[in-house]
């Protein structure tokens, strides 16, 4: 178990709380995290993009015109590719771009990215997310305090209560805050910072080793 210092919103370190070394001290697995970020992106896509082949396309099968002697090249039909109006030749049609990654492979890219942001000092515990009323203003302010001013991902226990702060960080373009059951690996690898609540940092050490 290794030690962290516990933030207020102030940015005051108030104590010290111990967090596991198995989902927050170990070697990250690059190739897993890959991995993981791949199966979000592709699970983005719709795969419902679609093009008209010449069996599709309305219009006439009659050749446009006889086909010798006229000077033109040779056509069979206004429904070709290279008419206007004409058919898509190899063009994309409704497919899935699912990709799979099992259960062990998905929960060690998730401590991989964690222990990486906090070998980085890219990790911050704070005691809680609990603001008073719901004003974006507070919610800059505890940026500020911190000093982050690049995209920061906020993380809460469920059991909390993080109303607020969840609407107010939410007008903030360089902010996201999240549960620790909706925490995924895109997110932590695309935020500069991550910023943990006590126990979200405490429960994560069960939920993830």
């Amino acid at each position: 178990m290794a030690n962290i210092e516990v933030f207020n919103l102030k940015a005051e370190a108030v104590k010290s709380i111990e967090i596991a070394d198995e989902v927050f001290g170990i070697e990250p697995n690059q190739q897993v995290m890959f991995d993981a970020v791949m199966v979000y992106q592709a699970s983005l896509r719709q795969g419902t993009h679609s093009t008209k082949t010449r069996a599709f396309v309305s219009g006439t099968g009659k050749k446009p015109f006889r086909q010798k002697g006229t000077g033109r090249a040779r056509q069979g039909s206004t429904r070709a590719t290279q008419w206007r109006g004409g058919a898509i030749a190899f063009g994309p049609h409704p497919r899935k771009y699912n990709l799979k990654q099992n259960r062990k492979e998905r929960r060690l890219a998730l401590r991989s990215a964690l222990s990486e942001k906090a070998a980085e000092n890219n990790m911050t515990v704070v005691e809680n997310l609990t603001l008073d009323e719901i004003k974006t203003k507070k919610a800059v302010a505890v940026m500020d305090a911190f000093g982050f001013d690049r995209k920061t991902l906020f993380v809460a226990d469920p059991a909390e209560n993080f109303d607020n702060a969840f609407y107010s960080f939410r007008n903030i373009p360089n902010a996201m805050l999240v549960t620790l059951t909706s925490l995924n690996v895109y997110d932590i690898v695309n935020a500069d910072k991550i910023v943990f609540t006590e126990s979200a940092a405490t429960k994560a050490g069960e939920v993830f080793a």
